[in-house]
């Protein structure tokens, strides 16, 4: 009888960040200049991937789409946030707040796959150089990417559909910076039950099935790594390794946390944050990590 007299939601309240002013001035500052890092490393690194030809490779192929997704799924999140930080009402109607869950939920799924996509490919540089060509064909790189956007936006669709067949009767306040799955589903007066199901099923359909091939990859990298002979065949195996070992090991450690801790372990300052780095930090790290730890970008960056 409650959830009949319900009122249709309108908007959402975002909590942010502290009610400080001196804070919310500093943070606003400090995300700004994230955010343009963001935008001109993913931006950079696009470019420079086509227009060096010691770049067009498979691993760079991949590499480009993984900046261009870090540019979209941080430009979904960073600008409402700065608008936030100088703002009174830190609201967000509810089409806009459907439309990050599913603009995020695409893009987040996209890079996990693609991160393991990525590691595929250096399984096969490593351990199958002779046929690697064969295998990584332009035609083949086409395809995992394209299964990689299509996953994701299987992905955004389910989340924004469930979230959409929920009701939100009591509370309308979101006690983070931007609209998520798990405090959607925690205001909610409807019963969740599918909607955990279906957001529990997708992280560990896609995450813990992308993640998997992540480690057995690396796994057999380092196997084959080891069984090397040559030192200097080592570094060089282990440095086209390593950028992306740094990446992965972020990525998944942050959203693994966020999605897959029991909800009793949700702490706010905590979450905020977590929130934070695997949001607004990791697609400013990731062409920066890139730039810094492998050789060939910063080969082509000299040119």
């Amino acid at each position: 009888m409650a959830e009949s007299n319900c009122t249709q939601v309108t908007e959402f309240s975002l909590t942010g960040f502290t009610g400080d002013l001196v804070t919310q001035v500093t943070l606003f500052l400090m995300f700004l200049l994230i955010y343009l890092v963001t935008i001109l490393g993913n931006l950079g690194m696009i470019a420079l991937i086509k227009t060096s030809p010691q770049l067009h490779s498979p691993m760079y192929y991949f590499l480009g789409n993984l900046a261009f997704v870090d540019l979209c799924s941080s430009t979904i999140i960073t600008p409402k946030m700065l608008v936030d930080f100088i703002s009174e009402k830190k609201g967000i109607a509810y089409a806009g707040c459907m439309a990050q869950v599913f603009i995020f939920d695409l893009f987040g799924m996209t890079e996990c796959v693609l991160l393991a996509t990525m590691a595929y490919d250096r399984y096969m540089a490593i351990c199958h150089p002779l046929v690697y060509p064969l295998v990584m064909s332009p035609k083949w790189c086409f395809q995992l990417v394209t299964g990689s956007y299509l996953m994701g936006l299987t992905n955004g669709m389910g989340q924004t559909i469930s979230m959409s067949n929920l009701s939100f009767c009591s509370s309308r306040v979101i006690d983070l910076f931007f609209c998520d799955i798990s405090p959607l589903i925690s205001l909610s007066t409807s019963d969740t039950t599918l909607s955990r199901v279906i957001l529990r099923t997708s992280a560990s359909l896609f995450g813990v099935s992308s993640s998997l091939v992540v480690l057995v990859s690396y796994v057999a990298i380092i196997s084959a790594i080891m069984s090397m002979r040559s030192a200097e065949g080592k570094h060089k195996a282990f440095s086209t390794c390593a950028s992306h070992l740094t990446t992965v090991s972020i990525f998944y450690g942050t959203s693994l946390f966020m999605y897959l801790k029991p909800s009793s372990d949700s702490s706010g300052g905590g979450d905020k944050w977590a929130a934070v780095f695997y949001t607004v930090v990791t697609p400013m790290l990731n062409p920066l990590i890139y730039s810094l730890r492998n050789k060939e970008v910063k080969e082509a960056l000299r040119r």
